[in-house]
């Protein structure tokens, strides 16, 4: 899953061997040797791509057409690297939140190994020291750029996990195989790199229907396809089989056009974080913009005219928790075009917005989702039919949520709207793209709830 940094040859941590020369043309002699079949009417370049390497159609592609086709045993993952039986063998003792401590560990040994099958492969990657997720970013950059956009949040949680992760699970594992880790792979910078690398780079299998209450599979990385950078407006999707994970075009492709792939439906905040990059508006139909649920909790609470009502107030918010429709860190997800949190966001408007006496009778109802009517529906074109005191508690809450940025739209659409813009940096464009998605989002539900 290609980001927007500038792609090298990614030399091990302790030396790994010379660069090659032409690492397009050694990558595709890999991909002959393990049998990843490449269309020849695609091509991987630099030239007509929006970032980085990707891949462009040389002649005009049909819907349902292949791309390539990547062998499994060519895939990256836990179970193909060289250490995978060390690694299933110790499965028990690399378990971690993240789940992702065995791939990491692969990733660790292979990229140090001066003979690693996966050579050609790494030269396509990007530079790890170049790499722009926030959490690369400096700590005052990133709050002075991203405050209220929930990348803040995320990025400090990411960084308490992986440090956790990196000394009680990945340095011992490491220390305890002196002879598959050189001193040169135990760092936690570098540690740091792999995991957003990770993050922008791998994939994840889907689950079977039948196989829903199982964890989610382990994350791998498969060559040729993270080469495919992203689009909400893409033009080719991943398919699995038993043998070979297939690209296929899902649209024509015309020729001279690149190949897009998705990262799946991802708001902006999201590519940023994940990915390092984000869709300029308005691009990116996935856009979402949130409401913290401790928000709408708190614009109800200063509505509230007693001690009374506000302790009534804590008891609904009570309720709401027990049904699982609120949470002190969930957040309602409003998107373009509808409420993503629907079903959660009309509830608790709802809820709170009851008189004492409705709430007591709700509360003793057994079949209360029943109580859902159309009239209540929050997609965005029917939120002016909402009742008055849920428009106006949902318009509190916007307006709470606004002041959690460091600026107002006006500004956004000033640095926008004039040439001030192209003199930003890449960063200070990147994170005005997200701050303008979410806060139009945000000024459209402040129109419809008034």
């Amino acid at each position: 899953m290609a980001t927007q940094a500038k792609r090298r040859r990614v030399v091990g941590p302790t030396g790994g061997g010379e660069p090659d020369t032409d690492p397009v043309a050694g990558f595709l002699r890999w991909c002959q040797r393990v049998g990843l079949e490449l269309n020849p009417k695609v091509v991987v370049t630099r030239q007509g791509t929006v970032a980085g390497y990707g891949m462009v159609a040389l002649d005009s592609v049909q819907p349902g057409e292949l791309l390539f086709a990547v062998p499994r045993a060519a895939l990256l993952s836990p179970h193909t690297c060289s250490i995978g039986g060390l690694l299933e063998r110790e499965r028990g003792a690399l378990q971690s939140q993240s789940g992702w401590v065995p791939l990491l560990l692969a990733l660790l040994h292979e990229l140090q190994a001066p003979d690693s099958p996966w050579n050609p492969y790494f030269a396509l990657w990007p530079e790890l020291g170049r790499l722009e997720h926030p959490m690369f970013w400096p700590e005052e950059e990133r709050r002075r750029l991203l405050q209220g956009t929930g990348v803040l949040e995320a990025v400090e949680k990411d960084l308490t996990n992986i440090r956790s992760e990196y000394s009680s699970i990945v340095l011992p594992f490491m220390e305890a195989h002196p002879d598959l880790f050189r001193s040169g792979v135990r760092s936690v910078e570098l540690y740091h790199q792999l995991v957003a690398l990770v993050m922008a780079y791998s994939f994840q299998e889907p689950l079977e229907e039948e196989d829903d209450e199982k964890e989610p599979n382990s994350p791998l990385m498969v060559p040729a396809a993270d080469i495919l950078n992203h689009s909400a407006n893409h033009n080719a999707n991943l398919e699995y089989s038993a043998d070979y994970l297939r690209m296929v075009a899902t649209r024509p492709i015309p020729k001279g056009q690149e190949i897009f792939n998705t990262y799946g439906q991802m708001a902006n905040w999201q590519l940023i974080h994940m990915y390092g990059f984000v869709e300029p508006y308005p691009d990116n139909t996935d856009d979402t913009a949130d409401i913290q649920m401790v928000t709408v909790r708190e614009a109800a609470v200063q509505r509230a005219k007693s001690t009374a009502e506000r302790l009534l107030l804590y008891e609904r918010w009570d309720f709401l928790c027990k049904l699982e429709m609120v949470g002190e860190e969930g957040a309602f997800v409003v998107g373009r075009e509808e409420v993503l949190t629907e079903e959660e966001l009309t509830t608790t408007l709802r809820v709170l917005c009851m008189s004492a006496v409705e709430f007591r009778e709700y509360k003793d109802r057994d079949e209360w989702r029943e109580d859902e009517s159309r009239e209540d529906s929050l997609t965005i074109t029917n939120i002016p039919k909402l009742k008055a005191s849920w428009r106006q508690l949902l318009q509190d809450s916007v307006l709470l949520t606004l002041q959690t940025y460091a600026t107002d739209l006006k500004a956004e659409q000033d640095l926008l709207s004039n040439k001030i813009y192209a003199k930003l940096s890449w960063r200070e464009q990147q994170a005005l793209q997200v701050r303008y998605g979410q806060k139009m989002i945000l000024h459209r539900l402040l129109e419809m709830t008034s």
